[in-house]
């Protein structure tokens, strides 16, 4: 630029000389006017200088910030990377307690219900037997005190291969070995359960809970098939989006994470608005996909 300045300076001093020579004005005004448009040439030269000087002290200055920038960007991005594994760490931790909790709490609310069940058919059968006893007085008072022969002292003892347990008490029995965290007993029971009364309604609760005693042991290709055994034999079982939504968490824990959000988004579309649903909800936010 400043050799543009001064081309520009000289040809304007050469066509100043052109047209005096052409026409002559007087000696004292051209050099007076020669002095005058070199203190211009001059003063044009120091601020193009003193232009160039401010842009290179600014380019200077933009060049420092920008790398500032870069710096504090890379030092970002590397705590965000730090906090962001510590935040997975915490939510894998902290989802392994909440699926034991949560497997405890519905184990409660099982027993609670069994109970109950239990405690209907007991009254049911103290019904029946105070009737019965009563018909049995009635005959011993008409028999004027006679006994059966054989009637006294009369037990029940079971025959090789008798009938099995009570559903019932091999049932609450399973789960209450599955409450206290004696899987292995617990396992037992279930299995023994199942091959008695495979068709019940608890049927689908006893498969639910071997899924969950694999879950918690890490076996989760054996708790997939499990709870998968809920989702298929079992359409109206109470367990059925547990069964789904723990069936997604052991895919997830195989890997498998194309199955598991597929699991998800069909427990969002059966059971709309349950905690099952919102908890599959939270599951895919945490996995950075939509909920629908």
């Amino acid at each position: 630029m400043r050799s543009r300045w001064v081309g520009f300076s000289l040809a304007l001093i050469c066509g100043l000389a052109l047209g005096a020579m052409l026409s002559p004005p007087p000696a004292d005004a051209v050099a007076k006017e020669i002095i005058q448009i070199q203190q211009q040439v001059s003063i044009l030269l120091q601020t193009q200088q003193a232009m160039q000087t401010q842009m290179t002290q600014s380019f200077t200055t933009l060049k420092t910030l920008l790398e500032q920038a870069l710096d504090s960007t890379n030092r970002l991005n590397s705590t965000m990377g730090a906090l962001q594994k510590s935040v997975q760490d915490v939510q894998a931790s902290t989802g392994a307690r909440i699926d034991t909790l949560s497997s405890q709490v519905q184990g409660l609310a099982d027993g609670l219900e069994d109970l109950k069940a239990r405690l209907g058919k007991l009254s049911d059968q103290v019904a029946t037997t105070q009737s019965t006893v009563q018909s049995l007085d009635a005959k011993i008072s008409a028999a004027s005190g006679a006994q059966p022969p054989g009637t006294a002292n009369a037990t029940a003892a079971p025959a090789a291969g008798g009938p099995p347990p009570p559903a019932d008490l091999l049932y609450s029995n399973a789960l209450r070995d599955f409450m206290s965290g004696n899987y292995d007993l617990s396992q037992n029971e279930f299995q023994d359960y199942l091959r008695y009364y495979p068709n019940t309604d608890l049927a689908s609760n006893a498969h639910f809970y071997l899924g969950e005693i694999a879950y918690q042991r890490g076996h989760y290709a054996e708790a997939v098939a499990e709870y998968d055994t809920v989702l298929t034999r079992f359409p109206n079982s109470f367990k059925r989006a547990d069964a789904r939504l723990k069936k997604a968490q052991a895919l997830l824990r195989l890997n498998e994470r194309e199955a598991a959000v597929r699991e998800l988004r069909q427990l969002i579309r059966e059971s709309p608005g349950t905690e099952q649903a919102r908890k599959a909800q939270a599951q895919l936010r945490a996995l950075g996909l939509r909920t629908r």
